[in-house]
């Protein structure tokens, strides 16, 4: 989250840019999940802009917040890792995977059946889920997210993960303080490290380049 409707839309859109730019240079197909994920965390900045014009509530942009927040990205990050990891990376990352097809699950039945609320607390925007068993999906959230980016094969990936952690643990931090989040930045930085590796290119295409002896 950002301090101002204005500031998330703003962060948001270049997000969305530098998500577009990722896009277009994806040189593989099964590359593409990962590298649109800058477009939905800029999308995510956006709809927050249209909860803080609305002054929070349980309306439509705060449910679309939530659902793009809780389970679309606890499924998404480890598919997109999954699709992008070669052979021989792809057993260890079914288990994030897993993580995220269940706490995916359960954050979808939890956004069916019980309200979700924004309240503008200061500078940062709070939300408000009664969640079940709320620990061990937290703890299913971050294996999905920034485990499955840890056990990457990538090291572009694995210091994305680490980032990750970071950031989620002074978001975390910034929020229950009530100061300005750092929700903006982190999410920018984090499109940027996207687009570092979508423009690196696969490594096994650069290792397929390299001269083979025979013996």
């Amino acid at each position: 989250m950002c301090w101002s409707a204005t500031a998330d839309l703003v962060a948001g859109t270049a997000i969305v840019v530098i998500g577009a730019a990722c896009v277009a240079r994806a040189r593989r197909a099964r590359d593409l999940p990962l590298a649109a994920l800058p477009l939905l965390l800029g999308t995510h900045q956006i709809v927050e802009s249209v909860v803080w014009r609305s002054g929070g509530g349980t309306g439509p942009a705060t449910i679309a917040w939530a659902v793009i927040a809780l389970p679309l990205l606890a499924l998404w990050v480890p598919a997109g890792v999954l699709c992008a990891a070669p052979a021989r990376a792809r057993t260890r990352l079914a288990v994030p995977l897993a993580a995220g097809v269940l706490t995916a699950a359960f954050l979808s039945y939890s956004l069916l059946t019980r309200p979700v609320t924004a309240e503008i607390r200061g500078r940062t925007l709070g939300y408000v889920l009664d969640l079940p068993h709320s620990a061990l999906l937290v703890t299913g959230y971050l294996l999905a997210t920034a485990g499955s980016l840890l056990l990457s094969a990538d090291r572009w990936l694995r210091a994305l993960g680490v980032l990750v952690t970071v950031g989620a643990a002074v978001c975390a931090a910034l929020w229950r303080l009530e100061f300005i989040s750092t929700w903006c930045a982190f999410a920018a930085v984090c499109s940027v490290v996207l687009f570092g590796w979508v423009r690196r290119g696969p490594p096994e295409a650069s290792a397929a380049g390299m001269p083979t002896s025979t013996s």
